[in-house]
């Protein structure tokens, strides 16, 4: 308890420093939601996990109201009892593939497992999508469930693997995304140059978990890299997500709790020479929105009475426009995120934000009426990464 009054206390050094930016938004587009229900309610295909013109509606409604970006949980360990999104849903990379077709300036982030993956793989995925959408791709790099290990050949491994198997995966993803220099590829038809070889990087990296030469074959981003997340709560994924992401998604069950976390992050970066001005916190919530509370709550009720047998809590971010704007507006001003991951369980439940509750944090200067740039990372006010040669 201690330790949590003292990193209470040092919010009022740190956690209003993000305040020199505004509020990003991010939608979590995830087919027919994260719960047993929804999927039933006569308003949500119920195909949504792999529906791709649902995925592009998704999108571009979040695009049309400025959202700086999309993002996508994924899971790659199921069985009979998960939720029916759980086992009926596209890979990650290719659905953001496919939308980056269909927008212009929202950013698009998947989710990736360093449990179950190779980083060679994800780093080529991510920076070819990062090329197909012109600068606006962006990973959230996380452990995973070992019960799935088996269904990528590491069943041998364990949960105490984890987390040096993640730093091991970080390391060789950066390096790889800096595999060329900025001007490594003049192409020049004239001379007959196509790649000055002195600006090409191998990593030959050795550790216990991945064995990587590179070079990788696809040239620099144009934003430096791909954004990076990772996500946790833990005191270890502080640490490394202040040592090697440009963001992290933490858990938000109350205020409390999140601002707890947010702190512990901000407090370590500024340990590591870090400006938390150049980090991006996100937190996940459903909102289920109305024009008054009466219509917010007859809507849970829709999705409460689909499934008798199993209860459906109400959302932390629930009720009218006006009431889910000022909760917003609270966790962003008291330090609890930068960015809010708008999730849906109802199935309007993303238009509903975007059409009642965007508008009221506009007309307060608290979120942008316009993109500012072409690239996630400008979008996301983070500075490009200079080349890190190995």
């Amino acid at each position: 308890m201690h330790s949590k009054i003292l990193l209470f206390n040092s919010i009022n050094k740190i956690g209003i420093m993000s305040q020199n930016r505004t509020l990003k938004l991010s939608a979590g587009i995830a087919g027919t939601g994260w719960n047993y229900t929804s999927w039933m309610h006569k308003d949500m295909p119920a195909d949504a996990g792999e529906n791709v013109d649902f995925y592009v509606e998704q999108a571009q409604i979040a695009e049309a109201a400025k959202f700086e970006t999309l993002f996508l949980f994924d899971v790659s360990h199921v069985g009979a009892g998960n939720i029916p999104h759980y086992l009926s849903m596209f890979d990650g990379a290719t659905i953001m593939s496919a939308i980056a077709m269909k927008t212009s300036k929202i950013g698009l982030s998947f989710t990736a497992s360093s449990s179950y993956t190779d980083p060679y793989n994800i780093a080529r995925q991510v920076l070819s999508l990062d090329k197909i959408s012109k600068g606006r791709a962006s990973l959230n790099a996380i452990t995973s469930n070992p019960g799935g290990m088996v269904n990528f050949s590491r069943g041998h491994l364990g949960k105490s693997d984890q987390y040096p198997m993640h730093r091991e995966f970080l390391d060789i993803l950066l390096g790889l995304w800096d595999t060329y220099e900025d001007d490594a590829f003049p192409r020049n038809k004239e001379t007959g140059v196509f790649l000055k070889p002195d600006k090409m990087h191998t990593i030959n990296y050795r550790g216990a978990y991945f064995s990587v030469d590179g070079p990788l074959n696809i040239s620099r981003s144009v934003q430096g890299r791909p954004v990076l997340y990772t996500a946790g709560s833990s005191t270890t994924f502080v640490d490394i997500a202040t040592s090697y992401t440009d963001g992290a998604f933490i858990a938000g069950p109350s205020l409390e709790h999140a601002l707890y976390t947010a702190t512990a992050l901000r407090n370590k970066l500024i340990e590591k020479n870090r400006s938390p001005e150049n980090f991006v916190i996100a937190t996940s919530q459903n909102a289920i929105v109305g024009k008054t509370d009466a219509e917010a709550q007859q809507k849970y009720m829709e999705l409460v009475s689909l499934d008798r047998y199993r209860a459906m809590p109400a959302p932390l971010f629930f009720g009218s426009a006006e009431r889910v704007a000022n909760q917003v507006q609270q966790w962003y001003e008291a330090g609890a995120m930068d960015m809010l991951v708008v999730t849906q369980d109802y199935p309007t439940g993303l238009a509903d934000f975007a059409e009642l509750v965007v508008p009221i944090l506009q007309d307060r200067g608290i979120f942008h009426r316009e993109y500012k740039a072409d690239t996630l990372r400008e979008n996301l006010d983070l500075k490009k990464p200079l080349f890190r040669k190995i």
